[in-house]
């Protein structure tokens, strides 16, 4: 089940039987499909629940065309981790969360690293080049729509311009965070996507960036 996404149960349902019908077909489903496997008692509720869908970000639908669902992509252009496997591969390098510094990805052991498959929908595979994915610990940037558990995917590099989302080492912590960067003159600011939560700020000289978010691959559990 999703979390924390503004999706009624019914509507998480019907993306979870979109996602895997394409998954599995290539296509997507019909109406007809979608009110029988999920017992859905009319097709105007499938219609109202899937216009939901489309305005709140997760679907494209092409007027009244039969089968005309797509998959959205949002502002890092997430796929459900069940459609991976096309396209390359990027190691894992672990949790990012309050954890120590992220290791070069050129450093890696290729042999030992475990691999994580990014379809080429997301990053075409001529640009994987120091491109390394994370796992998402917590709900700091839920309203980025990234939430635990979900994969991020990071492109190696030292800096980064003002709301791009960063893996940010604060050095005197010896942490490593996943934050929108903002450089405001004589302070850095981390900002999370969780109205819940207050930004980080800090010097110029207190952060290290480790990697660009690129792309997100989502869990559906």
């Amino acid at each position: 089940m999703r979390r924390g996404n503004g999706l009624s149960q019914r509507q998480k349902e019907m993306l979870d039987y979109i996602e895997e019908f394409i998954r599995k077909n290539g296509y997507a489903p019909a109406i007809r499909d979608i009110k029988s496997k999920l017992n859905i008692s009319s097709t105007s509720v499938v219609a109202y629940n899937l216009k939901a869908l489309k305005e709140k970000g997760w679907i494209n639908r092409e007027g009244k065309v039969s089968r005309g669902i797509t998959l959205a992509r949002k502002e890092n252009e997430f796929v459900p981790l069940s459609l991976t496997g096309r396209g390359g591969q990027v190691p894992l390098l672990g949790v990012i969360t309050a954890g120590s510094p992220l290791p070069d990805p050129q450093e890696v052991d290729p042999a030992s690293a475990e691999k994580i498959d990014v379809p080429a929908e997301i990053v075409p595979p001529e640009k994987l080049k120091d491109v390394f994915a994370l796992r998402v610990r917590g709900q700091s940037m839920i309203d980025a729509l990234i939430d635990d558990g979900d994969i991020v995917l990071l492109r190696h590099q030292e800096d980064a311009e003002n709301g791009q989302m960063v893996a940010a080492w604060i050095v005197d912590e010896n942490a490593v965070t996943l934050k929108k960067f903002y450089h405001e003159g004589d302070r850095i600011r981390l900002q999370p996507a969780n109205s819940a939560m207050q930004p980080i700020y800090t010097s110029p000289e207190n952060v290290r960036i480790q990697g660009r978010v690129v792309g997100v691959l989502r869990s559906l559990m």
